[in-house]
């Protein structure tokens, strides 16, 4: 039985003080009829100190987040590193994560959202084809040409890398204890912002236009008491999900602080 529905000692010897006799004589000294079981759930109480406080071992664990999300208990891990949703996913850490912290959810921009890039990487690979079948340079010799072709592909594939970097570092990670946005913007820099999950004030989900609501992406905006007010998760899939999945933990985090179990 959890640590927190054990009552402490002094309330155990109360409780057998208040008991009638064993032989049946006497009336109990609390006043409830002979016999009558006592409900445990009357006497519960959730302290709001830890155990280790009192010297009987460590705080309370959290709890596995399939205990308290329905969001989270329908979602198998994922182990694809390439996912712009992956629920619970499979050796993800970060460098501030705290012993204990749980990474729920890793997001990234709906894979939609990079259709556009991958459409003008394809045009600008084909631009030396077409040049090359109507003559423009013919004018210089066939080792300039090659250079010149050489020089446009290292370009397209610059191009494509940042690209997909952007893409691929730019995340929003959800744990049990706060949110990241990590915004990628070069090899050299990054700029990230985080909040306890405890300081969340609101939540708004956004959708707009037809190809959102059709592919289901949109943006969360998330109000905070931290030092950056709001927080975006921008073109994310299935922003509902993420939006309950929130709420599911501030929830926990209220249970948490009631029961005694923060850190």
């Amino acid at each position: 039985m959890p640590d927190i529905f054990n009552a402490d000692n002094h309330q155990l010897d109360k409780d057998k003080n208040d008991a009638p006799a064993a032989d049946g004589s006497g009336p109990p000294r609390s006043g409830r009829p002979t016999g009558q079981p006592v409900a445990s759930t009357e006497t519960v109480k959730f302290p709001h100190r830890h155990h280790h406080d009192e010297g009987g071992g460590p705080p309370h664990p959290h709890r596995h987040v399939d205990e308290y999300s329905e969001v989270m208990r329908h979602e198998v891990a994922s182990a694809n590193p390439l996912a712009a949703f992956q629920p619970k996913p499979v050796a993800v850490f970060f460098s501030t994560q705290v012993e204990g912290e749980q990474v729920l959810l890793l997001l990234r921009k709906s894979l939609v959202t990079q259709v556009r890039w991958v459409v003008i990487a394809v045009l600008l690979t084909l631009v030396p084809v077409l040049v090359n079948s109507v003559g423009m340079l013919s004018f210089l010799s066939a080792s300039f040409q090659t250079a010149a072709f050489v020089f446009w592909y290292l370009i397209v594939t610059g191009f494509i890398f940042e690209s997909f970097l952007s893409w691929f570092f730019s995340v929003y990670i959800i744990t049990d204890e706060r949110i990241i946005d990590v915004d990628f913007v070069s090899l050299i820099y990054r700029n990230i912002s985080s909040a306890k999950i405890d300081n969340i004030e609101d939540i708004t989900a956004v959708s707009g236009g037809a190809v959102q609501a059709l592919f289901n992406f949109g943006t969360v905006r998330i109000q905070t008491a931290g030092t950056k007010a709001e927080i975006e998760f921008e073109l994310v899939p299935q922003p509902s999900k993420v939006t309950r999945l929130l709420n599911e933990l501030i929830l926990e985090e209220e249970r948490e602080k009631l029961e005694g179990r923060v850190n």
